[in-house]
Order: C-alpha cells, then sequence, then structure tokens
C-alpha cells in the first residue's frame, strides 16, 4: 500500500483533469441532519472522474507504445478519458463500448476522435473482445480500472479532499463499479485519516464488490442490471478487490428508485443532473444516515458523472417521487356505482394525487390505480393504516417493477358496449380533456359539480409538476342531457377539449362492437 501511496503523490492528472470544487448541499444538509459535501467530478471536462486514471497511466506509456496505439473497453466515462487522452498525447485510441452503451457517451467519445466499436451487451463482453484485439494488434491495453497507475490517478481526488477540508469527515461515500475510484481514494484516506469510514455503494443488481467482500473471494455476477450502466461490471478487478478488502469499512446497496431520488436531490442542490452511476454515492449516504440514525456530521459523496442521456430523464422523474417516499402507488378496488370516486376522494382527504388512472369494465365493481403524495416513511404508513380502516380492497405496488414499469401505463380497454345501454335508454360516451388549477381539493371539487345519473367510464390523471392538472375523463349519459353537459363543462370555467370524435380514441378505447 505504501507503493500505491507514493504513486498517488506522483500521479500526473492536472494537464488534463481539474482540481474539481468540495460543495455543500445545503438543502440535503437540511433533510438529512448533517453536513453534506459532495465532491464535484461531474464538472470536469469528460463529465466523470475517470479522466483522472486513464492520463496517469498514458502519461507513463513510452513513445514507442503510444505510436502504436492503445485500446480500452469501457461503458463511456473511461472511454472519454482514454479518448481525451489520447488525443491531448498525440495517441491513436480503440475504444470497445458495449452496444447497450448511451448515446450521449458514444457520441462524446466520438467527438474526441476516438476509434468506437461497439461490442456485446455488457461491460464484460467488451472487455474481452478489446483484449483479443490488442493482442493481435500490438495496442496497448487502457484498463478502466485494475490498473495501479489508473487506481493511483483516481487517488489524487483524495489529495484535493485533504486540501478542502479543514478536518477529517465522519464518512466518505463512493460508489463502486470495478473499484478503481474506491481503491485510489481509499488507500490516500486511511493512511492520512485511519478513522474516516470509507463506504462502496453498488446498484442492488449489480453487487460484484458487496458479494465478493461477503464471501472474501472475487465473485462473479451472472447478470447485471443496466440502469447505472456506468457500474455495470459483474467482476471487479483483483487488485481492487485487495484493496478493498482492508480499506472498505462498509458497502451498501440501493434500488433503481433510490438511485432516481438522488439524482433529484443534487438537481435541486445544484441544479446540474448526474448519471444513475454519479449519483450513487449521494443515494448510499441517505439509506446510510437514515438507518444508522447520524445526526451533525460531515459527510462526502463523490458525485463522479454527469454523462446523462435526455431521454432518461423522464423516467428518473417518474420514480424519484416513489424513491424518496414522496410517492406511493397502490392498486384499489370501489364499487361500480354513482358517487363512489367522490366517496374513495374523500378518504384521501387532502392528500394530492399523484396519479389516478380507471376504465369501466363490468357493472358490480372497478379496478383503479392511484398514486398518492406522501411525506416520508411515517406518513406512508399512516396512509396505509386510513386504507386498512376503510373498506376498500388494495394492494400496495409502490415496489412492483411490472405495476411501475407497465400496468400503470396500460390501463384502459375498450367499454363493453352493454353500458352504452342504461335503464333502457341510449347512453353514449363522451370523452374530454381538462386543465384545472394544481391544488389539493381540485379533483373532488370537479367531481362533486357533475350530476350524480352521470357514469364515469374512464378516468386519468398524472400530476406534471407544474401549476396545472390535467385530466381525460369519459362519461355515460343520455343523449337528452348532451346540452346540460355542455353547459357543465362551459360552467367550470376550466380549459378543456372534446375528444369524443379523436380517431386514436376511437380505436383504442371506444365501446367494443
Amino acid at each position: 500500500m505504501e507503493d500505491y501511496f507514493k504513486k498517488i503523490l506522483q500521479a500526473q492528472v492536472y494537464e488534463v483533469a481539474k482540481k474539481t470544487p468540495l460543495e455543500k448541499a445545503n438543502n440535503l444538509s437540511k433533510a438529512l441532519k448533517n453536513n453534506i459535501f459532495l465532491k464535484r467530478e461531474d464538472l470536469q471536462d469528460v463529465f466523470s472522474f475517470k479522466i483522472r486514471g486513464a492520463f496517469n497511466k498514458m502519461r507513463q506509456l513510452t513513445p514507442s507504445q503510444l505510436t502504436n496505439g492503445v485500446i480500452t473497453s469501457s461503458a463511456g466515462n473511461h472511454a472519454q478519458g482514454v479518448a481525451l487522452s489520447a488525443l491531448k498525447l498525440n495517441c491513436s485510441a480503440t475504444i470497445l463500448m458495449p452496444i447497450t452503451t448511451p448515446l450521449v457517451k458514444v457520441n462524446a467519445v466520438r467527438n474526441l476522435k476516438a476509434k468506437v466499436i461497439l461490442f456485446g451487451d455488457n461491460y464484460d463482453e467488451a472487455y474481452k473482445e478489446a483484449i483479443r484485439i490488442s493482442e493481435e494488434n500490438n495496442l496497448c491495453f487502457i484498463h478502466p480500472f485494475d490498473d495501479t497507475d489508473v487506481i493511483a490517478g483516481q487517488g489524487t481526488i483524495a489529495i484535493e479532499l485533504e486540501q478542502q477540508l479543514q478536518d477529517p469527515p465522519e464518512a466518505i461515500y463512493i460508489a463502486v463499479g470495478g473499484g478503481g475510484l474506491i481503491a485510489g481514494i481509499s488507500i490516500y484516506i486511511k493512511k492520512i485519516w485511519p478513522k474516516v469510514q470509507i463506504i462502496g455503494v453498488e446498484p442492488e443488481d449489480a453487487a460484484a464488490m458487496s458479494k465478493s467482500l461477503k464471501r472474501l473471494e472475487i465473485i462473479e455476477l451472472s447478470s447485471v442490471g443496466q440502469f447505472a450502466d456506468g457500474v455495470a461490471v459483474k467482476k471487479v478487478g483483483e487488485k481492487t478487490f485487495e484493496i478493498g478488502k482492508t480499506h472498505i469499512d462498509k458497502m451498501i446497496t440501493v434500488n433503481t428508485d433510490e438511485i432516481c431520488s438522488a439524482i433529484k436531490d443534487v438537481f435541486e442542490d445544484t441544479r446540474s443532473i448526474l448519471e444513475p452511476a454519479g449519483a450513487l454515492s449521494i443515494a448510499g449516504m441517505k439509506k446510510d444516515i437514515y438507518e444508522s440514525n447520524y445526526i451533525n456530521k460531515n459527510m462526502i459523496a463523490i458525485a463522479c458523472g454527469a454523462n446523462m442521456n435526455f431521454e432518461r430523464l423522464r423516467f428518473v422523474a417518474e420514480r424519484a417521487a416513489l424513491g424518496e417516499y414522496k410517492e406511493s402507488m397502490f392498486a384499489v378496488e370501489i364499487p361500480e356505482k354513482a358517487g363512489s370516486l367522490i366517496d374513495f376522494c374523500s378518504l384521501l382527504n387532502t392528500r394530492n394525487l399523484t396519479e389516478f388512472s380507471y376504465r369501466m369494465s363490468n357493472s358490480i365493481n372497478a379496478q383503479i390505480f392511484v398514486g398518492i403524495e406522501v411525506n416520508g416513511v411515517n406518513d406512508k404508513e399512516k396512509l396505509l393504516n386510513e386504507f386498512r380502516k376503510s373498506n376498500y380492497p388494495f394492494i400496495d405496488i409502490s415496489k412492483d417493477e411490472l405495476s411501475k414499469n407497465h400496468l400503470r401505463h396500460m390501463v384502459g380497454g375498450r367499454l363493453p358496449q352493454k353500458f352504452t345501454k342504461l335503464d333502457n335508454s341510449k347512453h353514449i360516451e363522451l370523452l374530454y380533456r381538462f386543465e384545472f388549477p394544481e391544488r389539493p381539493g381540485a379533483l373532488i371539487n370537479f367531481l362533486k359539480k357533475m350530476k350524480t345519473n352521470w357514469t364515469i367510464s374512464i378516468f386519468h390523471y398524472r400530476n406534471h409538476g407544474s401549476d396545472v392538472g390535467k385530466i381525460v375523463i369519459g362519461v355515460l349519459i343520455d343523449n337528452a342531457e348532451i346540452n346540460y353537459w355542455n353547459k357543465f363543462v362551459e360552467f367550470l370555467g376550466y380549459k378543456y377539449w372534446d375528444e369524443t370524435n379523436n380517431p386514436t380514441y376511437k380505436l383504442f378505447l371506444g365501446a367494443s362492437e
């Protein structure tokens, strides 16, 4: 370890890397009742810490090695580090990236003049192909994490932390993929501040280091999740594992919702958007603080990457509320009769709805999908108790992946034709879109103003985080009452659109023949 420590002190990174700031996250600090500091590695020119290790390694290469060129495998961030280093050192670079790599990372590497080869479904498949090509073409392979010089380059972050902190922190939280980042930081920190806790964080579905340390041997995972693609590694490095055995105090695993919540937390403090792997440390820190009941401690989280695909933001925003217990999702059964929706909404009292989906299916009971705003774990438990005391059968689906990813968007179907004829009168289904002020009670106010003999057949609402709520509602009314309906929508004073003749509605939701 002394050799590693010396190499960290001698590492050459600042020709391309920045000394990144250590910033206090005021909102997070207040929420978590601790002093939270973010080491902003997302502010590097390649939006990741990986430039440090890549450049330090390549700075040690001989002129002949640089002339031949280098090759590496990467899920994206190390690739950009190698590509930028090659550009700086006037060296050719070939990068093997998994086919699943986000396009923002692929394009960033190509923009740095490197040759990109997309190969395999994950990092490990790309790694094996890169090794084959390197041997075949006599190219120097730049390992993304299991290399002494790469580890030393990442360790320069710890030197900066020492310079930026007046006193040792309680703990430093670090994302773990192959282990290079936590290896470099931990070697330096444990040398200067032995009592500081080094805590690694992994996704639940890519916990190679956690399982390896538990078994005291390197475990190769059969598969890994790809949401946090920057740490989607099946097997940690031999060097990083040996360092981890003596220098990592604890490993924490987090789920997708918790990662999304951490991305939102950092955005609210910095207005920057971290990628999932970049927010891992913050997610793990939050979880550890809640479970360990830390108060008024100085905590450091390494914000290690910000190469985020814009297209992912919708998913992140949707899941963040669940991850921070700001939203709970339920499947609820209510009687199919007039006034049922009002009664159900009355149970929710002044709670905000985040989503509400309903489609009439039979004449006895109706199944609804509902998202409800909560304020933390304790408030969710209070809501669950309210549901248990009610007469409504329900299922808490907040942790059900099928429901969160798919079923919430599939609630619907065609209206059985028997519902177009009620009480021997000719009924038709009308479909309208409304926008109304987003405030507690707006929905129940809407429902109470409807005539009791108008049957709701479709209802969908989703909170979009703005000051305007948007709903789609279908109603079954008698032909003779069309004029009353028209007066009703005008009386409401909300913006509305008649979608009854929308061809998409007729195609997917209209009455079955």
